[in-house]
């Protein structure tokens, strides 16, 4: 059993959002539009053609999902955040540091006591992120 987020946007910004995780993480990046859609495939009502109907960025094992909300709030985003386990202190510095552009800083990059590397922000975008480094390396 899997468990992966599903993140929603608001204002289209679903392409950008997921174009910059790609740049950020790698992996492999798709996305289809409501104008990608067959002529007679029912849609939501307030999607414009250019809005995300469905993206999914893979890195490894991993997937994150993620679409436009046609209703144009985004829905809720609190009490949740994404979660990514970086395999370096460097990796994830790297990772935190261009999630943070933009955005804000909840909780500096720094080492704790369970992971050499640690912190949390909200990207431009809206979603809340933790980043961390999965081994245990050195302090760094």
């Amino acid at each position: 059993m899997s468990f992966y987020a599903y993140l929603f946007f608001s204002d289209g910004k679903c392409k950008e959002a997921l174009t910059r995780y790609h740049e950020i993480f790698g992996g492999d990046l798709e996305v289809m539009t409501f104008g990608d859609l067959p002529p007679d495939a029912q849609t939501m009502p307030g999607a414009k053609p250019d809005h995300v109907m469905h993206a999914a960025l893979k890195v490894g094992d991993a997937l994150l999902m993620a679409s436009d909300d046609p209703t144009g709030d985004g829905g809720a985003r609190l009490g949740i955040s994404v979660s990514y386990s970086a395999p370096d202190v460097e990796t994830g510095k790297a990772a935190f540091d261009a999630l943070c552009e933009g955005g804000e800083v909840q909780m500096p990059w720094e080492a704790t006591f369970w992971s050499p590397g640690f912190g949390g922000c909200v990207d431009r975008w809206g979603v809340p992120w933790m980043v961390d480094v999965e081994s245990d390396q050195s302090q760094p």
